[in-house]
This record gives structure tokens, C-alpha cells and sequence, in this order.
């Protein structure tokens, strides 16, 4: 068992990290900004919030997932307009940010400031995740991608992947269409030798005791927020290293950019629950 627990965090961990990369999304773009303006203590605090939301959503989609999405479903159209609200929100005020390096540099005036601002980091990154519903089908398909995978080529899943099987096929139903195609790639057949096969996978999974789909549930979760952290925080310091090697000009111009892209975000948000009423 401890060798499938530490199988499947290294997994997540991995998880986490390289799936937090793409920079379009909205905590990449708080993070960026941020980070540009030299506040790594904000960046810090709202990486941390966004991982507590992921960590909540990774859980609920590997664990328990069909009780929670029948009830949580209706609610979606109404969740998407509070997080379109927050990112145009949260996109205005990235927009209207003016700021001088050197000013940042001089920690003894303005250390104060930069302590106020980042109170609300922690909030700003947790709701930014947490206002954001699609990350929950986005964690689902992300992961079982990679489950198939490190299953498929052998390693000990503890029966995860028969678990995180049986939630598609089950939201498959509730969505009435398919968020995964099963004789796709994904699902990493490469001979007979190899492939995860369902019924070995359930045989993983009933040699382990009663609580173990919970306990590999949460460290999978827990695993992929601590790579996601770890990504950003990484982010943060090269930003913050190379800052000064951009001209201040085109630094402004990326924020201003970022802060359009949130707002651009928001707009769809919004576009997509007010659709889905109609």
C-alpha cells in the first residue's frame, strides 16, 4: 500500500506541475503580473489559495465524483457568472496597475504597501480557481490521461484508475456525451503485455483496505496542488529575476494585455452561463 500511495503522489505531483504551465489561464495570469511588479509574497499567498481550490476539485473528481456533480451540475451557470464577475474584477484592476521598478526595489517605503496588498492574495487566488467550475472536468480529463498512462505502463495506481474509469463513464451519462473518447490514445494500448486491463486494475484495488480510496484520493489531490505550487512559485522567481531586463514600457504593455485576457475570460464566462439558460 505505501508503495501505491507514493506511486500516485509522484504521479500527481507531476500532474500538477506540468499541467499548471499553460500561461493563458487566470491563476498564470495573476501570478505573472504579480510577479512582474516584484511581489512575490502576493504571488506566494494567492498560489497557495489556488492550490486549496484545486486540491478541492481534484478530489471530488477522483473521489466521489457522480454524488457530488448531480447536485453541483445546476448550480454551474450560476457559479461561472460569480467567477465571470470576479475575473473582470480582478482583470480591471490588473489593467489600471501603473508601477516603477525602482520603486518596487525600495523595500523600506514601500514594504507596508506591498504587505496590505497582499492580504487579499490568498482570497484573490483561491476564488479565481474555486469561481472557475470547468476546472473540474478539466482535472478529471487531465487525470485520467495521466492515470491511463502510469497505469498502462505498469506502475501500481492502487486502483485508481478503475476509479477515475468508473467517474467518466458516470459523468458520460449525466452530460449525455463523451468528455474522453475510450478507443483514443489515451487510453495508451500498446500490447497486450503492457495494457492496463479493468479487471487487474479492480483486483488493485480490492486487496487494499476499505479506506484506501479516500487515502489515494486525497494524496493524489493533495500531491497535484503542492506541483502546482511549486510551478508557480518557480514562475514567480524567474519573473521576478529577469524583470529588470525587459524595458519598463513593454513590462506595462504585458501586464495592460494580461489584464485584458482576464477580462476576456470573464466575458466568456459570462457568454457560456447565460447561454446555458437559453
Amino acid at each position: 500500500m505505501t508503495e501505491s500511495i507514493f506511486t500516485i503522489s509522484i504521479v500527481g505531483f507531476l500532474a500538477g506541475f506540468f499541467f499548471s504551465m499553460p500561461i493563458a489561464g487566470p491563476i498564470s495570469i495573476l501570478i505573472t503580473t504579480n510577479a512582474l511588479k516584484g511581489r512575490l509574497r502576493y504571488c506566494q499567498k494567492a498560489t497557495l489559495g489556488s492550490a486549496v481550490a484545486d486540491f478541492i476539485y481534484v478530489f471530488i473528481a477522483i473521489y466521489g465524483l457522480t454524488r457530488f456533480y448531480s447536485w453541483y451540475k445546476p448550480a454551474i451557470p450560476y457559479v461561472m457568472i460569480a467567477g465571470s464577475i470576479f475575473l473582470l474584477f480582478i482583470g480591471y484592476k490588473v489593467f489600471q496597475t501603473h508601477f516603477d521598478l525602482d520603486k518596487v526595489e525600495d523595500k523600506s517605503k514601500h514594504a507596508e504597501k506591498i504587505r496590505q496588498q497582499s492580504g487579499g492574495a490568498f482570497y484573490a487566488g483561491f476564488m479565481i480557481n474555486f469561481l472557475n467550475p470547468t476546472l473540474l472536468i478539466n482535472w478529471l480529463t487531465s487525470s485520467f490521461f495521466i492515470i491511463s498512462f502510469a497505469a498502462s505502463v505498469g506502475y501500481d495506481m492502487g486502483g485508481l484508475y478503475s476509479m477515475i474509469d468508473k467517474n467518466v463513464t458516470e459523468i458520460n451519462h449525466i452530460e449525455g456525451k463523451q468528455i474522453e473518447n475510450k478507443s483514443s490514445a489515451s487510453y495508451f494500448k500498446l500490447d497486450n503485455s503492457k495494457a492496463l486491463n479493468k479487471e487487474k486494475a479492480l483486483q488493485q484495488a480490492e486487496v487494499k483496505p476499505s479506506y484506501f480510496p479516500m487515502l489515494a484520493a486525497s494524496s493524489y489531490a493533495f500531491a497535484l496542488s503542492l506541483g502546482s505550487i511549486v510551478w508557480f512559485y518557480l514562475l514567480a522567481i524567474i519573473l521576478m529575476r529577469f524583470r529588470h531586463k525587459i524595458k519598463l514600457g513593454v513590462i506595462h504593455f504585458i501586464v495592460k494585455s494580461l489584464g485584458v485576457i482576464l477580462c476576456l475570460i470573464g466575458i466568456y464566462f459570462g457568454y457560456t452561463a447565460i447561454r446555458s439558460f437559453f
